[in-house]
């Protein structure tokens, strides 16, 4: 049924509403004939104005998630959940609809626009911003670890392997967040598929370059790219050698020529972790000799290159240290939390910060995490952390 203007004005005046402020044009909706079917046929997505200007782009939001698992929403660079919010307010589809404001820039003096309502809904979907969920990334790639050309698994088709598309599909992350990932795990791309090198094999390569340096009496801060693969390339392939190289160090050119300058903290914690990854626990003051003795002349090893690696227990006697990986906690805020003191029923904030300070969300702090999910208290002049809830 159309509605005439006297209809309109009648409506006015039993409302009490003065049509001089209002605009002059009028909208009357009407529920076309399949509104109620395509009720369910749409979902509307709340975005922030910076997603907003991605999609006007030409960029796309992916939805991603196995079965089993919440969907998040991802632009290129950053993770959302997806909530679904309920209102009291009717929310109606109208295409074409224009706003008060295009009214007023058409200035148009007529009245009545009759508009078909093409479905509606009581709710939306809102976009929370989350941690990209990369412990499944780690899972994928180490059911194939690369052990080198030769090895009998690369010969082996059977083998699972992922490309970026394959890894895009089934991580719950960003594009740029799923990247930047893969360099943190050191992975490399081998005839199109993202590797982790065996931790064997790995050492074995850094193990080549280390005695290269050191027969070369060559520099940490200076180690040539050509000469490296000119002398170990008998031994290991030029793209192993580089990856390694890219791993431990960092690249730079001077003056034509491609140096890495070789982190001696990472070279210490890779050397930490071969020698606790076979040990349950090790004598602390053993391990240090140990470990000084096995890494490069004149490279200092601290306790502090350990963090989020291993742990030290200063209230064993006598004192020892043990291989705790910040990769092998579970990714969940109250799992991470439960997990660690079921290890340890109090800790110190030094201690324990490596193995949370990845949960922080933006503008969260280490401070606020362990007041949420932690209680303090004071332990011989020391403040120690302990369980909020009963740890079974």
């Amino acid at each position: 049924m159309r509605r005439t203007r006297d209809e309109v004005d009648a409506t006015l005046q039993i409302a009490k509403l003065n049509a001089a402020e209002l605009l002059p044009t009028v909208h009357c909706l009407g529920f076309g004939p399949g509104a109620s079917a395509a009720a369910g046929d749409f979902c509307l997505l709340e975005l922030e104005p910076s997603l907003c200007q991605q999609l006007e782009a030409g960029h796309s939001l992916v939805i991603r998630g196995d079965k089993d698992e919440k969907a998040v929403l991802c632009s290129k660079d950053k993770t959302y959940d997806l909530k679904i919010a309920d209102t009291s307010n009717m929310l109606l589809f109208i295409p074409g609809c224009k706003t008060p404001d295009q009214m007023k820039m058409e200035e148009t003096h007529c009245n009545i626009i009759h508009t078909e309502i093409f479905g509606f809904s009581n709710n939306y979907w809102e976009l929370r911003r989350c941690r990209p969920k990369l412990k499944k990334l780690k899972k994928l790639l180490m059911e194939n670890t690369y052990e080198g050309p030769d090895s009998q698994k690369e010969k082996d088709s059977n083998h699972s392997k992922y490309t970026t598309e394959d890894l895009l599909d089934q991580i719950q992350a960003s594009e740029e967040e799923i990247m930047a990932q893969l360099q943190v795990l050191n992975a490399c791309e081998i005839g199109g598929y993202w590797r982790i090198l065996e931790f064997d094999y790995e050492m074995k390569l850094l193990n080549h370059i280390t005695q290269l340096v050191d027969s070369e009496s060559w520099s940490f801060s200076k180690v040539p790219l050509n000469t490296c693969l000119q002398e170990l390339g008998p031994l290991e392939t030029e793209e192993m050698i580089g990856h390694c190289l890219k791993c431990y160090g960092k690249r730079y050119t001077e003056e034509g020529e491609v140096y890495f300058e070789l982190s001696a903290d990472k070279i210490c914690r890779a050397t930490a972790e071969m020698l606790l990854q076979n040990a349950v626990k090790f004598n602390l003051a053993e391990f240090q000799e140990v470990w000084q003795q096995s890494v490069p002349e004149g490279v200092i090893t601290r306790l502090d290159q350990l963090k989020g690696l291993a742990l030290v227990d200063r209230h064993s006697r006598p004192e020892i240290i043990f291989l705790l990986k910040v990769d092998d906690l579970p990714e969940d805020n109250q799992e991470r939390f439960n997990s660690l003191f079921s290890l340890r029923e109090k800790w110190t904030e030094e201690d324990i910060a490596p193995y949370i300070e990845d949960l922080c969300g933006e503008k969260q702090t280490i401070g606020a995490l362990l007041t949420k999910y932690s209680r303090s208290s004071i332990q011989n002049g020391v403040k120690v952390y302990n369980s909020r809830r009963p740890i079974s």
